[in-house]
């Protein structure tokens, strides 16, 4: 009873550090979806790990209808997770959840594979954040601080501390992720990213933009150089006819 309520405890902290629109324990305690989602599922872990699957079953689905949340009873979670809003939520059969995770509305933390018994869906290390409508899709893992990006699909390993986005997801550049890396990232968006496709992009369009200007000045340079093989021409004329 003691460590329930000192677990209890760390999760109401946990949502105070997370979320600043927190304003007190009972309205955490009473009014927060993900931390009930979250209490739900521990007792329905409860009774799939002694055997009672479909008990633990039924209690997932009960609580998918209260608080639009569906975390399956197999699913190893750890401590101080907080799923923020939540609705739309899907964390599948095999999936491993680390403490300190930070999960928010519309993720998938789903599997591509169809095999019964095979580690299908992700695992996410400690202190990762997937932002809202974010897809981990198959049995790899998400390293330690990683962060997703809202509405990117992740379909491969993710390094530790490093940051996500796209479609499919994609590792934004080591130095951009370094700087972030000890703090929160609301939504998984850290500030000031430096997008290996967008600067990509950017060397291209500056790349281009060189080739018009030394084209244009080779034009230009050409257009003198005639014109004044053009004035020669006339200046020999005149001297002819004189």
């Amino acid at each position: 009873m003691p460590f329930m309520f000192r677990q209890l405890r760390e999760d109401i902290a946990s949502v105070f550090e997370r979320d600043p629109a927190a304003r007190s324990a009972w309205e955490v305690l009473t009014c927060y979806p993900g931390l009930h989602a979250i209490y739900f599922h521990r007792v329905a872990h409860w009774f799939w790990a002694r055997g009672l699957r479909w008990l633990g079953r039924f209690i997932s689905n009960i609580a998918r209808w209260m608080t639009g949340i569906e975390i399956h009873p197999a699913v190893i979670m750890g401590r101080r997770v907080f799923i923020d809003h939540g609705m739309g939520v899907v964390i599948g059969e095999t999936a491993e959840v680390g403490d300190d995770c930070t999960i928010y509305q519309g993720v998938t933390l789903g599997g591509t594979s169809l095999y019964r018994g095979a580690k299908r869906h992700p695992t996410l290390g400690k202190g990762v954040v997937v932002g809202a409508g974010a897809k981990v899709l198959g049995g790899f893992t998400v390293g330690d601080g990683a962060k997703i990006g809202s509405n990117a699909v992740v379909v491969k390993e993710v390094p530790a501390g490093a940051t996500v986005i796209g479609i499919p997801g994609r590792v934004l550049e080591p130095d951009a992720t370094a700087r972030e890396k000890a703090h929160f990232a609301a939504y998984g968006v850290v500030q000031n990213q430096d997008d290996p496709y967008a600067k990509t992009l950017q060397a291209l369009v500056d790349h281009t933009q060189d080739l018009e200007q030394t084209v244009s000045a080779l034009t230009e340079k050409l257009r003198k150089l005639e014109q004044k093989l053009t004035d020669n021409a006339k200046s020999e004329q005149l001297r002819a006819i004189k």
